[in-house]
């Protein structure tokens, strides 16, 4: 059987499916999975050993040179890939307009969720098949549940499993680090620059050294006000595939409701996610390792509580 996963984006949402493909590894044996991705997080489904063809998408340049010959012949391409192979199935894990639209360019039944289940209602229609999946439970259970109905396997009632290990990197960290992740998509989302401070010294303090981790100039530079309040590190650029190795490396990750604070937990490390805009409730921080979301929407935390939960961790 040959499945194509739709799952593009952002990076958070990748990592969360992950599990329901480690529960089709181990309850549907012999699968052939494919992923279809934003290219920015192509080296998530990469490492996991389940995934044999991985199928990167660059929509969001795309849609903004749709008029330009060389979009038109990229587009072309990803579709003459799509339609290289026949799928059994192709699963939606996305729930949105634009994934449907792209999984209908691929050779195979499309199925997903169900009008009361899906983000945009209007993308059910797409689905030759569709399954009820409660809105309200966590994403990570929402794309297992979704699995599970259309491959026909009861929902499994073991812990998610993510499945992947680091990669090795171009950059490493020091052995006794920490990673600090104050960047995030949207303003409302940061935290006060002085509480980052004061957390690095905290881990400062129980010897393990401040990583920050940025990923365009401007996260750069808050980044460089951190480390210099903390004795911080702060690498080169690193691509998506660099920064997995090294938060695969870290002793701890403190970090904003960002797709690799979700990567960091995914790989085992205790992390704890810092929400400022948003119920970590549906997408709250989840892994292996001892994790917690604290705030929520209009619910900042203190650097009083991030301390407290820090300590509980450094005490472990």
């Amino acid at each position: 059987m040959k499945l194509l996963i739709v799952k593009t984006s952002s990076m958070g949402d990748v990592v969360h499916a992950l599990p329901a493909i480690d529960d089709i590894r181990r309850l549907r044996p012999g699968i052939t999975i494919d992923w279809l991705v934003e290219a920015p997080f192509a080296a998530i489904p990469r490492l996991h050993p389940a995934v044999s063809r991985v199928l990167p998408l660059a929509w969001r340049k795309w849609r903004k040179t749709l008029w330009r010959s060389e979009t038109r012949a990229a587009l072309a391409t990803l579709r003459a890939e799509l339609r290289r192979e026949t799928y059994d199935l192709v699963l939606d894990l996305q729930g949105l307009l634009k994934s449907a639209m792209w999984g209908l360019q691929a050779r195979g039944p499309l199925v997903g969720y169900d009008r009361a289940s899906i983000r945009e209602p209007m993308a059910a229609l797409c689905y030759q098949r569709t399954a009820a999946v409660s809105p309200t439970l966590h994403a990570v259970e929402r794309c297992r549940r979704l699995a599970a109905a259309h491959l026909g396997y009861p929902m499994p009632t073991e812990a998610p499993v993510f499945g992947i290990t680091p990669p090795l990197g171009s950059w490493r960290a020091p052995v006794l680090s920490a990673a600090l992740i104050p960047c995030a998509s949207r303003p409302e989302k940061l935290w006060p620059e002085e509480h980052w401070i004061a957390l690095g010294q905290r881990l400062q303090q129980a010897r393990l050294k401040p990583v920050l981790i940025w990923g365009s100039d401007e996260e750069r530079q808050r980044a460089e006000r951190i480390a210099a309040g903390c004795d911080g590190l702060v690498p080169p650029f690193l691509s998506v595939a660099d920064t997995a190795a090294v938060l695969g490396q870290v002793r701890q990750i403190v970090g904003l409701d960002t797709g690799f604070s979700h990567l960091g937990a995914a790989f085992g490390a205790p992390t704890i996610g810092i929400y400022c805009d948003h119920e970590p409730g549906l997408a709250g921080i989840t892994g292996p390792g001892r994790v917690a979301s604290l705030g929520g929407k209009g619910q900042v935390p203190t650097l009083d509580e991030v301390l407290a939960q820090l300590e509980r961790h450094l005490g472990r």
